[in-house]
């Protein structure tokens, strides 16, 4: 029987030796690396010194954090005020980490939820940052995942099928990229965002090869000679692009067509010493929502390797360190999850670090989970190439599956029609 005694927290006093050394060069980049591992000392010790006094110290604040979602759900409209192109995805975020903390809302706040979504959705196919906004594949994405973590009927049906497929070629380019929107910027974000909405609503595979021809080399070109993805050929290796760089060839499994292990090397690097989160790029910050794009991509190249390597049966990053650092250094006392220490509250780092959680505890067993501190810490599992309940990616396949009333050959999905 699983025991949480299992993971240790690390000797935080030990761990100082590992803090950044500037060989006394003194940068704007060592200067801002050691404001952020001060902070982060600050954390740990406090955690040292009230260990014993306080079990509460190793626990997540698992109903502060939901009553913070809640509110956040039902303010909607104050709350999207400075974020009106992004309303899809601030619900997605809430409704993710609602189901990691086993939180559920009721069922008429979600069908007020669909009702809204339905309002995103745009005449030409997909949906956008609000009512009456353009289709753009971000926001189409986060509503895809909405709509499916909630998994009723009509939310399913809000999702519209045949008018999504309509707006995935239309942002298509030849080359197999993806625009975000029509005559928008082209990054692996698109690719990905356009994969993962028609393989969670279980395109026809006919469909499938005409929208992705050829997209799979594309993103292939986007890696670096540092092993991690760029959003578009000859860019910088980024943690975010990087998650959507091999979830998109897993979900097309094609992952061959990427240097893996430079892959699995360069994430790797990307956690950090001290801190023990995970950094989005070479030489930056330790930040929460890392914990899901670099941590997540981790597991997905490791599997995209096992048959090859046994050495990837197991978790190859340090999954106490990651859950130690949200534990200690990234949760609010009120709710909500945060970047770094000093930072505030928001429902992006919630999601994120939470999912990325998930992904610690989850990525070598989900009947023994690794959970660092308090039993209650325990999340549910989230699937790392759509990150939303496993349960919900199997209700939208077998959905899609049983209600397509399309073959796959109609060529009214076709832009040139």
């Amino acid at each position: 029987m699983w025991s949480s005694d299992e993971l240790l927290f690390r000797n935080f006093t030990e761990l100082k030796n590992l803090k950044f050394d500037d060989e006394k060069v003194s940068t704007t980049t060592s200067r801002e690396q050691q404001k952020t591992e001060d902070s982060v000392e600050k954390c740990y010790d406090r955690f040292e010194q009230t260990q014993f006094l306080n079990p509460r110290v190793t626990q997540l604040n698992r109903i502060q954090h939901q009553q913070y979602l809640d509110l956040m759900l039902r303010n909607l409209p104050s709350n999207y005020e400075c974020l009106d192109s992004s309303r899809p995805w601030c619900i997605y975020w809430i409704l993710q980490s609602a189901q990691l903390l086993s939180f559920t809302f009721d069922e008429q706040t979600l069908d007020s939820v669909v009702q809204f979504l339905i309002k995103c959705r745009a005449p030409t196919g997909g949906f956008g940052g609000g009512p009456g906004q353009y289709a753009h594949l971000a926001p189409t994405y986060a509503a895809v995942n909405s709509l499916c973590i909630i998994g009723t009927q009509s939310a399913y049906r809000a999702i519209d099928r045949d008018s999504l497929i309509q707006f995935l070629f239309s942002v298509r380019d030849a080359d197999g990229s993806y625009r975000l929107h029509v005559d928008g910027e082209t990054d692996v974000r698109g690719a990905y965002c356009a994969i993962s909405c028609a393989k969670l609503t279980n395109v026809p595979e006919p469909v499938l090869k005409e929208l992705f021809a050829g997209t799979a080399d594309w993103i292939a070109s986007c890696q670096t000679y540092e092993g991690g993805f760029g959003g578009a050929p000859d860019l910088e290796a980024h943690g975010g692009y990087t998650f959507c760089g091999i979830a998109s060839l897993a979900l097309l499994n094609q992952a061959n067509k990427c240097d893996k292990k430079a892959l699995l090397q360069w994430t790797l690097r990307r956690q950090m010493s001290y801190e023990g989160g995970f950094q989005g790029r070479t030489n930056k910050l330790v930040d929460g929502c890392y914990s899901f794009w670099v941590g997540a991509t981790i597991p997905i190249t490791q599997a995209t390797l096992v048959g090859s390597d046994k050495s990837m049966d197991q978790t190859l990053f340090d999954v106490e360190a990651l859950q130690e650092y949200i534990l200690l250094c990234c949760q609010k006392a009120n709710g909500g999850l945060i970047d770094k220490p000093g930072k505030p509250q928001d429902l992006y780092h919630t999601c994120y670090t939470l999912s990325g959680v998930s992904i610690a505890q989850h990525s070598e067993s989900a009947m023994h989970p690794q959970v660092l501190g308090d039993i209650i810490n325990e999340l549910l599992p989230t699937h790392p190439l759509f990150n939303i309940p496993p349960k919900s990616v199997a209700a939208a396949l077998s959905y899609f599956s049983n209600n397509s009333n399309k073959d796959g050959n109609d060529s009214t999905w076709r832009t040139e029609n």
